[in-house]
């Protein structure tokens, strides 16, 4: 029997010519499997008819946008997921949604391997194999791109002598990934670090320094999932694509970095994700008023671990799996309404309202009707501070 290869395809030149390359290196048939999250582009099935016609024996495509938001957008909400404190995990998001989808059209078509177009040098590679392999420990990887040097000079000599179906003169001098939770941006000019980026390596943003009025939404959540857009309902999809709209015009969520790969090396990435800022800040803003302090604190820190899993491939791990039911629990009580201006860049939170809040105006106020005792303080500060004070005495009597 004919072994059988999984193909995690876009449409592009690259992904178009493994299909024909991968059935000459290893004698296989190949299967290619396109999923949309939102990124855009052409439609699916004309991407399924150019799969056949560049020679894979079977094309499946799948519409995963709203499964893509539901279970791995949101979820990043709920966590304030900014790995480095900046970046909310665009293309980190989007490969567990892939693999779900390869692993089980494997497992319908009997193929034993899954195959991806990632270099050796960046992150996905590790997204894909280790999220595969945790689903599905049997099935084999393999990347042409790096495990057969298939180099683009390579790639596109290979479309041309087969005639394959597919442009290869139109080269973006940047790498660039992109999905409804925002959009990634690399390589060419943007590799010397010096260099500022310039207006056309954006898309999903419009300048913020272009005068313009101010936009004022009112998002509302329900257990920290956003449920409305200025009082009307919303799916998950529905809140990014709006806030992707609004803030994208205001020139929000753009995030130009060097970051940390897992792979060991700092890289310049320049982000742009203008309905993750905008919700991300929401969201935290609403914690901020419903989040007891000590569950508050420690979510802080699970945050940027849940954060730096997802980064790094583990989306199926035991770790991340356990994270995920803390944080959950933490958003029980994330209900309410945040109003937000978003002008000039940023998205500014001018209002809280939650009937979960912890706010108490009473104890908050410094006006008449104060109900705090600040009698108490003294010896609170007393008591607090007593096992440092005598810490101290100990060490300066020395």
């Amino acid at each position: 029997m004919t072994e059988r290869v999984v193909l995690a395809y876009s449409g592009g030149l690259d992904t178009s010519v493994c299909i024909g390359w991968i059935a000459e290196e290893t004698g296989a048939e190949v299967i290619a499997v396109a999923v949309d999250v939102g990124q855009g582009g052409e439609d699916l099935d004309v991407i399924r008819k150019r799969a056949l016609a560049c020679g894979a024996v079977e094309a499946e495509v799948a519409d995963a946008k709203d499964e893509f938001a539901d279970e791995y957008c949101l979820p990043a909400i709920k966590a304030n997921a900014l790995y480095m404190d900046r970046y909310p995990l665009v293309s980190a998001l989007s490969r567990p949604a892939i693999v779900k989808h390869l692993v089980a059209a494997a497992e319908k078509h009997g193929a034993t391997t899954v195959a991806h177009g990632c270099t050796g040098k960046g992150n996905d590679q590790v997204r894909f194999e280790a999220g595969i392999s945790s689903l599905a420990p049997d099935l084999k990887c393999i990347a042409p791109v790096r495990d057969y040097a298939m180099t683009r000079d390579r790639a596109i000599a290979f479309c041309e002598e087969k005639n394959l179906p597919i442009a290869t003169t139109k080269k973006s001098p940047y790498s660039i990934d992109q999905n409804v939770f925002g959009r990634a941006v690399e390589t060419g000019f943007l590799e010397d670090i010096w260099n500022a980026p310039i207006e056309d390596v954006y898309e999903y943003t419009q300048n913020p320094a272009t005068p313009r009025e101010a936009d004022e939404v009112i998002i509302t959540f329900k257990a920290g999932v956003p449920v409305a857009v200025d009082g009307k309902p919303v799916t998950v999809l529905q809140a990014i694509q709006q806030l992707n709209e609004r803030a994208g015009v205001q020139g929000i969520g753009r995030i130009d970095m060097v970051e940390d790969r897992l792979v060991g090396i700092k890289s310049r990435e320049v982000y742009e994700a203008p309905g993750a800022i905008a919700l991300i800040t929401a969201h935290q803003e609403l914690e901020n008023v419903t989040v007891e302090r000590e569950l508050a604190r420690y979510k802080r820190q699970v945050e940027q671990r849940w954060g730096e899993l997802v980064y790094d491939g583990l989306w199926f791990s035991p770790l991340k799996r356990a994270l995920d039911g803390f944080i959950n629990e933490a958003n029980q009580a994330v209900s309410g309404d945040i109003r937000m201006t978003l002008h000039g860049g940023r998205a500014v939170v001018t209002g809280r309202k939650s009937d979960q809040s912890l706010y108490d105006f009473n104890l908050a106020t410094y006006d008449t009707g104060d109900t705090f005792d600040q009698s108490l303080s003294k010896g609170f500060i007393e008591l607090f501070g007593m096992s440092s004070k005598i810490a101290a005495k100990r060490d300066h009597a020395g």
